[in-house]
């Protein structure tokens, strides 16, 4: 399947930002390809291949499942023509034009390269953390939070995002515990402070999960933790487990092309999709380190689809 013709428009990813820009590209009559990678499952579609319900994607009052929302919006960019090739890719080359991307053992050439591999969610490493995911343990309390509503949950992680999920949960939780395996916090100190006043709030210090209960009974009963100074392990009550020790982007295959801070997420010029490479765009969470929402990366999707189509005919390249 390598060809020597290049491709309009070659997308890598098939998450909400990736699924969006080919379908505007492919309504803007540039043919797409759209490159799907795989998520921990075996499945395309990005994270939300792995959410039981989203209930704050406009559109839909009664919520709607991850993998029933992403094969629409596969459905709809393929019904305007995108074609799609289910493979990782396994390495690109963009110092050279037109682009390359190896995929699947096979080489396809691009005018225009839209990157839209997203991010994944830092794990604990802990089989009863795989076991209970969509069970009660999750990484998004914007996503989850609501399904534990006047319940007691837990936070692990002492950054800005775990602060921030603890705070968001205290609006809607009877009580949150953040769990953090230091005395003190990475977190910024206003976040700190805010964490620290709230009534709700409350604190597992020098501490860490070892285990998430109850595997067996399908569903979170609480969890056993362990005091890193003194070695005891105890266990604490609740309905839910919010996993907040950070993101890692999926941007290991473009290192050495693309500029990136100091966290790995690609850098976009202000207000735009843009790379620092011409003909590069890069959308979602892939360079997205502050939302991280089905809906801002769609939005991000459909700006780099815009702005390859605007310079593909600016360069009189289709």
């Amino acid at each position: 399947m390598s060809e020597s013709k290049p491709r309009n428009v070659i997308v890598i990813g098939s998450g909400p930002a990736g699924l969006t820009a080919a379908l505007y590209a492919s309504r803007a009559n540039l043919a797409p390809l759209c490159i799907e990678g795989f998520q921990s499952g075996g499945l395309p579609g990005g994270q939300l291949m792995l959410t039981t319900i989203v209930e704050n994607y406009p559109g839909f009052p009664e919520g709607i499942s991850g993998p029933e929302l992403m094969n629409r919006m596969k459905e709809q960019a393929a019904r305007f023509g995108t074609e799609f090739f289910t493979a990782d890719v396994e390495s690109v080359e963009l110092d050279r034009y037109p682009f390359r991307v190896h995929a699947g053992g096979e080489t396809f050439e691009a005018k225009a390269l839209i990157i839209a591999t997203g991010a994944r969610a830092k794990r604990l490493g802990l089989p009863s953390e795989d076991a209970l995911e969509n069970h009660g343990v999750s990484w998004c309390a914007t996503c989850d939070g609501y399904f534990f509503r006047n319940q007691e949950v837990c936070v692990v992680g002492g950054g800005d995002t775990a602060c921030e999920e603890a705070l968001y949960l205290a609006n809607l939780c009877s009580k949150v515990t953040i769990i953090h395996r230091r005395k003190e916090f990475r977190a910024s100190k206003i976040m700190v402070e805010r964490v620290r006043n709230h009534p709700k709030i409350d604190f597992l210090l020098d501490s860490v999960v070892v285990d998430i209960l109850d595997p067996r009974e399908k569903q979170v009963k609480g969890v056993k933790v362990r005091n890193v100074i003194t070695g005891e392990e105890r266990f604490h009550p609740c309905s839910g487990v919010f996993i907040a020790i950070g993101h890692a982007p999926n941007t290991q295959i473009f290192r050495g092309y693309l500029e990136m801070d100091e966290h790995g997420y690609i850098r976009t010029k202000p207000g735009s999709t843009k790379t620092n490479i011409e003909g590069v765009w890069a959308c979602g969470d892939v360079q997205d380190p502050v939302y991280r929402q089905a809906v801002t990366a769609a939005g991000s999707g459909c700006m780099a689809a815009i702005e390859a189509e605007r310079w593909l005919s600016m360069k009189r390249l289709i």
